[in-house]
């Protein structure tokens, strides 16, 4: 009974240790085959070879993306969203920045064509001696959108899409009654006074001279389709200056110069003796525009200008007038592209600074019978009493005005 009893007990032993087996078996294949079947979900027989390493990178890399996946991966996860969040916002901006680029060079496109269509077919060159390229950029379309205010502040004052605009404050209010007061006197009616400061513009409504506190830049009026006459406060009108522009540059400027050579430019030669043969270098000059006073038409290399300016003076502390002419008229060069804007120099005798009058004009009989546009006090420093002389002189025939000034200044 014994022995039987045994002999039952371990057949019972070893068939539970057989079926332990065949279960732990069972359980490691079934955990392999899904082991498996995660790393190599196509087979390990695949002829694609050299991805089986990548998916397997790839694979082994998302063990850590599985419903289990850890705090630390959670937050990570959030900070890629968020990183992913800002780059999509400053593509957007990007986006709408290059949008505006293209909508203005889709305008000066369309402009362009358009004034193929009006010129007519293309043609042939035609003989040496008989060629004129084209000197006049088209417009722009206006777009009132870009500032509905300014657009009906312009539209009340402008003639003709045109008007004189000055910016001023209390500093200089006494320049200003004489600047608006000669404008008065003309008859000119298109003008605009941009008043700084509330003393200003109490001062202009006072005086029942159009102004505005609108701070408004060149810019956006040229945006929206103006001609833009900017003038500084020192200046006093004898004509009105609009029967005077030619409108077939994109930027007219009265001179510095105070000669025919330095007013439109001259060969200025460069002496260098220790060259010996080549001792003499030939440069070109040309006195500067006065920044004070240009007349601006609304084209696409006008807005570049205004533009290339801004930015400048955003970037370093530089004078207005310096930066004006370096953009205007430095050529294209290495790490420089060069503006594509039309220039002319107005008529030194029509927009007449303050030096040549003084040094030349009021001493020269036939000179001093002249009838200027305009006289900009911009080289004396006195300038409030150059400016009633001036008026006095030009505008009630008060013969001996000017003489009491000298030629330049005590400092």
């Amino acid at each position: 009974m014994t022995n039987r009893r045994d002999g039952l007990l371990t057949r019972n032993s070893g068939g539970q240790s057989r079926g332990s087996r065949i279960a732990i078996a069972v359980g490691i294949g079934v955990l392999l085959g899904c082991v498996f079947a995660f790393f190599f979900p196509h087979g390990f027989f695949t002829p694609d070879l050299p991805n089986q390493g990548r998916r397997f990178a790839k694979a082994s890399f998302q063990v850590g993306g599985s419903p289990c996946e850890s705090a630390e991966r959670v937050n990570m996860l959030k900070k890629e969203l968020v990183s992913i969040s800002e780059k999509n916002a400053e593509l957007k901006k990007q986006v709408k920045e290059l949008t505006e680029k293209l909508r203005f060079a889709e305008q000066g496109e369309d402009q362009a064509q358009k004034q193929v269509l009006v010129l007519g077919e293309q043609h042939k060159a035609g003989p040496f001696g008989t060629v004129k390229g084209l000197r006049t950029n088209p417009i722009v379309i206006p777009d009132d959108s870009v500032n509905p205010r300014l657009a009906k502040i312009l539209e009340k004052v402008a003639v003709r899409k045109e008007l004189i605009v000055a910016l001023a404050n209390a500093n200089v209010k006494d320049s200003l009654e004489v600047w608006f007061d000669s404008i008065k006197k003309v008859g000119i009616p298109n003008y605009l006074v941009v008043a700084l400061d509330e003393e200003t513009e109490s001062f202009c409504k006072s005086k029942d001279v159009q102004c505005t506190k609108e701070i408004l830049m060149m810019a956006l009026m040229i945006l929206l389709g103006y001609s833009v006459l900017l003038s500084d406060v020192d200046i006093v009108y004898i004509q009105n200056p609009f029967d005077h522009i030619y409108r077939d540059s994109d930027v007219e400027s009265m001179s510095d110069g105070h000669s025919n050579l330095t007013a439109y430019g001259y060969d200025d030669v460069f002496d260098e003796p220790g060259m010996g043969w080549s001792r003499y270098a030939h440069t070109m000059r040309i006195w500067v525009f006065n920044s004070g006073f240009f007349y601006i038409r609304p084209t696409i290399p006008s807005i570049e200008l205004l533009d290339r300016v801004a930015a400048r003076l955003a970037k370093k502390n530089e004078w207005d007038q310096t930066v004006f002419n370096e953009e205007l008229f430095f050529p294209s060069h290495p790490g420089y592209d060069g503006l594509h804007a039309s220039k002319r120099v107005m008529d030194r005798y029509d927009f007449m600074n303050s030096k040549f009058l003084f040094k030349t004009v009021r001493k020269d009989a036939k000179l001093s019978k002249l009838k200027p546009v305009i006289v900009h006090v911009n080289y004396h420093p006195d300038k409030l009493p150059r400016m009633k002389a001036v008026f006095e002189f030009y505008v009630d025939g008060k013969q001996d005005a000017l003489n009491p000034f000298p030629d330049g200044s005590d400092w």
